[in-house]
């Protein structure tokens, strides 16, 4: 599977959400999620936990840039992360901690997060599908990114789980 996705600081929520509800976006559910980000000789791979949701795991590749950028990613349950990566336990790299406001708009979500240790950060994600491919998932990020313009700041480039990496070096 893929998607176009794109992250950048959000400096002012009330005014995020106050865009969502005038855009006709249907708040899904405020979640707790713990990320545990493993160490793996290519690619990335995270454990998402998030109460009253099965665990997930992801593996995932995309470049490191501040636009909107290709990610290609596979999602595994328990069973079939243990069957693919092993069942010794692997390395842990690095925990992710966050409260995501998920909402939807058409076919992109919209995460206002809140990282523990980081801040603040706003993200969309278009799943690419015959209906919606990527260069219509495109379109619609840069709508939306215009919408929000007034409310966010600079774009990020790399993961929650890099940045919390730098944090702790």
């Amino acid at each position: 599977m893929q998607n176009i996705e794109f992250k950048c600081e959000l400096r002012d929520r009330e005014l995020a959400d106050a865009v969502c509800r005038r855009l006709g976006a249907v708040h899904v559910a405020t979640l707790e999620q713990t990320d545990t980000y493993f160490r793996i000789p290519d690619g990335r791979l995270k454990r998402r936990e998030c109460v009253g949701e099965p665990t997930e795991w992801i593996f995932y590749s995309r470049e490191d840039m501040s636009r909107p950028r290709v990610s290609r990613f596979t999602l595994y349950s328990d069973d079939e992360a243990r069957e693919r990566f092993g069942e010794r336990p692997l390395p842990v790299w690095v925990v992710v901690s966050k409260t995501r406001d998920l909402w939807l708009k058409g076919a992109v979500r919209i995460h206002l997060d809140r990282v523990d240790g980081l801040g603040e950060f706003f993200e969309l994600e278009a799943m690419v599908s015959k209906k919606h491919n990527a260069g219509r998932c495109q379109k619609s990020i840069d709508e939306l990114r215009a919408a929000f313009g007034p409310a966010l700041g600079e774009p990020i480039s790399r993961s929650y789980s890099d940045l919390i990496a730098a944090e702790s070096v």
